[in-house]
């Protein structure tokens, strides 16, 4: 608005307001009627960019324009992940308290990088993220901040393995002429966690996976131990575990306290990936499932999965925030707090330095849903996610292929001749149905279908009404089939 005159910038302000307010109503229209929408859109690679300029607008186009072409090219063809028939990857919710919280730190706009650029956003981020740590029941001992994403956190876990095991030389010297690292994880472990060894520079040849046992599908400790010795033996320099609490793929979960009984024996780093189901554990009956996570050096849950709050929102727990500074912090003197030396600049505890005011949102669903509030929807999920597990065994030609995990099961369909053939064209018809949204994954090397209850509106009709959807599917897709 700079140059602008009085009667020209309050006229602009005039519209902001329109079209603020018209935006906040699009958004509870959009909610209100997402029940009647397709999950996933009915459109092909290509329409989407079919509708948009190729080149930009040289002069300004009316707002009510631009409204009306996101309206009526844009919003149709996304893929809706706040529908209560998202089934497919854990859903990155958006409660609505949360969706609220983030228009007001829209507006505001700032930048929460130092203590002094956002006082208010820093101290409500220690507030809220150890409101979560009780929560959670997790020793004093931890402190934690919000990362934008569970990948981001488990990047500055990794790095701050290396250092320690290098004696914090690496970042200053390179990893030239240095023993090399071993980092241990299962193969149920997140993508994330082959990126995080790439970026950090230990290399994917050194990230050694652990084979699973038992129905959990966990790490298997002493075979973790035979590959621990082996690397010794072989010159290698152990540094870190990582361990899964409900991993991606089908929610499996490691034996956290025999892997931290390891770790502390041979001074290893280990970071918890509990990035989805580690919300589940503000339901203490649940807490068996990760026990040992107390131990860990740090810990992960996305806050914007299970737990109601917009991405991004991953709460990083760790036991020394001090290692953690010492591997990310940079202090040039444009970043100091002058006359302050007790407060906490987060910016110095991941990897970007610039970071938005991420803890408004959580601290709204807390204080709007309650702790109790948000145990009820968990136990509500896990409960319809298993009902429906017991219903498809019991249905011809399905049968189950991993156990229920949180609200997570996989199953096969076997009504026809190649199996891995028949399961991938069953989940892409049931998407291209529209009426649910579901994913695929491997297990033992077999394609099998992923089901998983998290949608924060999500009502028990909405997961039994998956089931007519699936099997009707099955049907038609083998009645279709070629004789």
């Amino acid at each position: 608005m700079l140059g602008l005159s009085k009667q020209t910038r309050a006229t602009q302000m005039e519209d902001f307001r329109k079209w603020a307010v018209r935006a906040a109503e699009w958004g509870v229209d959009y909610r209100a009627h997402l029940r009647n929408m397709p999950v996933r859109p009915p459109v092909r690679p290509g329409d989407i960019a079919a509708k948009i300029a190729p080149s930009p607008p040289e002069t300004p186009e009316p707002f009510d324009k631009v409204f009306a072409d996101f309206e009526r090219d844009i919003a149709p063809g996304m893929t809706h992940w706040q529908h209560p028939r998202f089934f497919a990857y854990f859903p990155a919710n958006s409660a609505p308290a949360s969706l609220i919280a983030e228009h007001l730190v829209n507006a505001i706009g700032a930048v929460c990088m130092l203590w002094q650029t956002s006082p208010a956003a820093t101290e409500l981020e220690t507030r809220a993220v150890d409101w979560l740590r009780q929560a959670f029941g997790l020793p004093d001992a931890f402190q934690g901040c919000i990362q934008d994403t569970a990948s981001t956190a488990t990047l500055a876990a990794v790095l701050v393995m290396r250092e320690r095991a290098l004696n914090f030389t690496g970042n200053q010297r390179g990893l030239t002429n240095t023993p090399r690292l071993r980092v241990y994880c299962s193969a149920e472990a997140h993508s994330s966690i082959d990126r995080a060894i790439w970026f950090s520079g230990i290399g994917a040849d050194n990230l050694v996976r652990i084979p699973i046992k038992g129905p959990q599908r966990g790490a298997d400790p002493e075979a973790l131990c035979a590959l621990i010795a082996a690397d010794i033996s072989a010159g290698y320099k152990p540094a870190g575990i990582i361990a899964n609490v409900g991993a991606t793929g089908v929610g499996a979960t490691d034996p956290v306290a025999d892997l931290a009984v390891i770790a502390h024996e041979h001074d290893l780093y280990l970071h918890v990936d509990a990035a989805w189901a580690g919300a589940a554990m503000i339901c203490p009956e649940l807490r068996p499932l990760w026990a040992g996570a107390e131990q860990a050096d740090s810990i992960v849950v996305n806050a914007h999965k299970w737990l109601g709050a917009q991405a991004h929102c991953s709460i990083h727990f760790v036991r020394d925030p001090a290692s953690l500074t010492r591997t990310l912090a940079a202090k040039p003197d444009y970043l100091k707090t002058l006359g302050l030396s007790e407060v906490v600049n987060y910016s110095e505890w991941g990897v970007p330095l610039g970071r938005q005011f991420r803890a408004l949102k959580l601290w709204f669903v807390l204080r709007a849903y309650g702790l109790e509030g948000l145990r009820n929807m968990i136990r509500n999920h896990i409960t319809w996610s298993r009902a429906l597990c017991e219903k498809l065994r019991g249905t011809p030609h399905f049968e189950i292929a991993t156990e229920p995990a949180y609200s997570l099961f996989s199953f096969r369909y076997t009504k026809g001749g190649n199996l891995d053939e028949l399961n991938l064209a069953l989940v892409e018809a049931i998407n291209a149905d529209g009426r649910i949204y579901l994913t695929q994954t491997r297990v033992d090397g077999d394609v099998v279908i992923r089901f998983q209850v998290g949608q924060f509106e999500c009502t028990e009709a909405d997961v039994t009404s998956a089931y007519e959807v699936i099997t009707e599917i099955a049907k038609r897709i083998t009645a279709d089939a070629p004789r």
